[in-house]
């Protein structure tokens, strides 16, 4: 069975070759591309933790944090994924949320009200240009000051592969999985934009949150699978049970 993997590279990769273990076909048609924002250090800023919803902030400043004190502040990152690339590159003290930005959020509001932040301490936030929730405004809502950097931005993009809109013109698709709402609505746009949109809404949509399978029940699509929590293990099972006849 082939399935239609839409996550942006070089996260893609992991995630291709995991489905692939599970004995799956991949299709790669990632929707969005990584785009590094230019960032600068405040030398004079007191920050006291560093907040992170995804990989890419990290991946974007790497460089620049390679001799920075940054690195030895606490982070707070939104999920597994992002932690592993916060160690890789040097955080040795990493705070876990559970996937996604409102478990990030009360995951900091935890530390504060146990005392490990301070109200009167900025905290720095690594941030993407397109957001989905205003995070800082609502840990601001709190009493604790956020500092928000843009440390990079993902580019929709409005086609598909070649390889793809011939795979779905064939009835070769069998599912197609989501990881983040920008991605979705710009597969949609890609789809009407290749005139193959019935095609490929016919299929199942796996979705790794509610959040982003709303976009796709507004776009009418008739089977929409949503994620038990916001982790590509949970993604993958909902992608199993959209596809029970592998199971048979």
């Amino acid at each position: 069975m082939a399935v239609l993997l839409t996550r942006p590279s070089p996260d893609n990769e992991a995630s291709s070759a995991a489905l692939r273990g599970r004995g799956y076909q991949v299709l790669l048609a990632p929707m969005l591309r990584f785009e590094p924002a230019p960032f600068s250090q405040d030398m004079d800023a007191d920050y006291q933790a560093v907040i992170v919803t995804s990989a890419n902030a990290l991946r974007a400043v790497a460089g620049a944090l390679a001799q920075s004190r940054l690195r030895t502040l606490p982070l707070f990152a939104v999920g597994e994924h992002t932690a592993s690339v916060a160690r890789d590159i040097g955080f040795a003290k990493v705070v876990t949320a559970s996937g996604d930005a409102a478990a990030l959020r009360d995951r900091v509001l935890d530390s504060l009200r146990a005392r490990e932040l301070k109200k009167k301490r900025p905290l720095l936030y690594l941030a993407g240009a397109d957001t989905s929730r205003d995070l800082a405004g609502e840990l601001e809502q709190h009493g604790l000051e956020v500092v928000t950097q843009t440390a990079y931005r993902m580019v929709a993009l409005t086609s598909l592969p070649r390889p793809v809109c011939d795979a779905f013109a064939r009835d070769e698709v069998d599912a197609v999985l989501h990881y983040s709402r920008r991605s979705a609505a710009a597969f949609l746009d890609a789809v009407r934009n290749e005139g193959i949109e019935v095609s490929a809404l016919a299929v199942p949509q796996c979705c790794i949150s509610a959040n982003v399978a709303a976009v796709l029940h507004e776009a009418g699509a008739p089977q929409v699978k949503v994620a038990a929590a916001p982790d590509e293990k949970a993604l993958f099972e909902a992608l199993e049970r959209a596809l029970p006849s592998r199971l048979a």
